[in-house]
């Protein structure tokens, strides 16, 4: 998809820093599950390796060199992108082992772990550097080795309670600070760290899985409140709960009757779905002439005037 000659197409920043940059280019183009860039104080992309043009979902670094990050991602994720730059750039302190949720090239999601580093000149911040790392999921048996499966029990088991690091630690038989150790090398991640990627993919399983409400799915997951399961998953995934399950449930939104316009989720989100509404309606009744289609009467509970007139007696006295 890329080629060694799109290295050579880099913009040269101010600093002149161009030279330094080619080999950790052609270091971070073999680490497939690595994302690197390099932007400018004005937030166009100086540097980018082969994971990240893959990431954008263009074809080369060339389509991505110069542009922006709103050029190149959903304005939630651009934003999220230009905010963390732009403290980044006026603080000139680094931003570091940032959690986030993203969306991978084959549409799966997964945990990336995000650094950034700025770059100094004369003492003025002149641009950044960016590494997301993936944080694959360990294997079972690594998880048993470091002596962490109570603790992944106990996160799962209790999910919608509260959850302190002392918890995990008594669980896994250690003081916290081993723990912290222990989960850095399984999971690339603290332990509160571990427990909210938990809260937040049961999260993204019942927003895409089932109708419930999502005050109901922030209980679920412990989170204090809706608001709060908002921020988080906001912040992580770079939209909101309720537009993350419009767009990525692939179940459209049905009215109460089970027609396409309102809130009820369609297919298996629990209601009946656009295309399921439709085979139904052209379902043939039995009583029906052979090929003519027919939509089946819905029963209607009795009303207060139905039960009324169950309760008339034949002159009309009741």
């Amino acid at each position: 998809m890329t080629s060694e000659s799109d290295n050579s197409a880099l913009p040269a920043p101010d600093h002149g820093s161009t030279g330094a940059i080619q080999p950790l280019l052609e270091l971070f183009d073999s680490l497939p599950q690595v994302m690197f860039c390099m932007k400018g104080v004005d937030g166009r992309y100086l540097a980018v390796n082969d994971a990240f043009v893959r990431r954008s979902g263009r074809r080369s670094k060339r389509d991505v060199l110069g542009a922006r990050a709103t050029d190149l991602f959903p304005a939630p994720l651009a934003e999220r992108y230009e905010e963390q730059d732009g403290n980044v750039f006026s603080s000139g302190e680094p931003l570091r082992d940032e959690l986030e949720l993203i969306r991978r090239p084959d549409g799966s999601f997964g945990w990336y772990l995000t650094v950034k580093l700025p770059i100094e000149e004369d003492g003025e911040v002149t641009a950044l550097v960016s590494v997301s790392r993936d944080l694959a999921t360990p294997s079972d048996e690594r998880i048993a080795l470091e002596a962490l499966t109570r603790v992944v029990e106990l996160v799962q088991a209790h999910l919608d309670e509260p959850l302190r690091v002392a918890d995990l630690a008594e669980a896994a038989g250690c003081s916290e600070a081993q723990l912290e150790r222990r989960m850095k090398k399984v999971f690339g991640l603290t332990a509160t760290q571990y427990v909210l990627r938990v809260r937040v993919e049961r999260a993204t399983e019942m927003l895409t899985g089932t109708d419930d409400p999502i005050a109901m799915i922030a209980a679920a997951c412990g989170f204090y409140d809706q608001a709060g399961l908002t921020r988080q998953f906001a912040r992580l995934a770079g939209e909101t709960p309720a537009r993350f399950r419009a767009s990525h449930s692939g179940c459209p939104a049905v009215s109460r009757r089970g027609r396409p316009g309102s809130r009820r989720r369609a297919g298996r989100c629990g209601a009946v779905g656009a295309g399921r509404w439709e085979e139904w309606r052209r379902a043939p009744s039995a009583s029906a002439p052979s090929g003519r289609l027919r939509r089946p009467r819905r029963a209607r509970p009795p009303g207060p005037a139905r039960a009324l007139r169950r309760w008339r007696t034949p002159n009309g006295r009741r």
